[in-house]
């Protein structure tokens, strides 16, 4: 009989949608983002640096700190102790509210020294500082094939 259905079942609905292919892509990208921010996340350090719009803009003024491997205290290169730092981080907020500072600490001082020093100037009312490093050099390796 012409038109009689035979019930091979070659024309079936498809009652559902394929979703492997979509989350095939979806784990390519995640793994592609998760992959970039890594590299991202280990070049950067957050810092508050002051920003200008020109060369020629005011520059604001600095206190530069330094705590040496032994754990002295350094202000713009005169040992002193926190409690003068107290001080005179204090009287400088006070003369100039946009002062900002740089501490640079030798790599084998012990960490609660460093702690101490930003410390001692929040509770004095120095809020805007930066961490002074030095960047690594990219690591190039050689190998000689025997």
């Amino acid at each position: 009989m012409a038109g009689f259905d035979t019930g091979s079942g070659d024309d079936d609905i498809i009652a559902g949608i394929n979703i492997t292919p979509l989350v095939d892509i979806i784990l390519v990208v995640l793994i592609i983002f998760m992959v970039t921010t890594s590299y991202i996340v280990k070049e950067q350090i957050k810092v508050d640096l002051p920003r200008a719009a020109s060369g020629e803009a005011e520059v604001t003024s600095t206190l530069t700190f330094k705590v040496s491997k032994d754990g002295e205290y350094f202000l713009d290169g005169n040992e002193t102790s926190l409690d003068n730092i107290g001080a005179t981080v204090k009287t400088r907020v006070a003369e100039d509210p946009t002062i900002r500072a740089i501490i640079a600490a030798d790599k084998g001082v012990e960490y609660g020294s460093v702690i101490d020093l930003i410390d001692t100037i929040k509770q004095n009312g120095l809020e805007k500082f930066a961490l002074n490093i030095e960047k690594k050099a990219a690591a190039t390796s050689v190998s000689e094939s025997p």
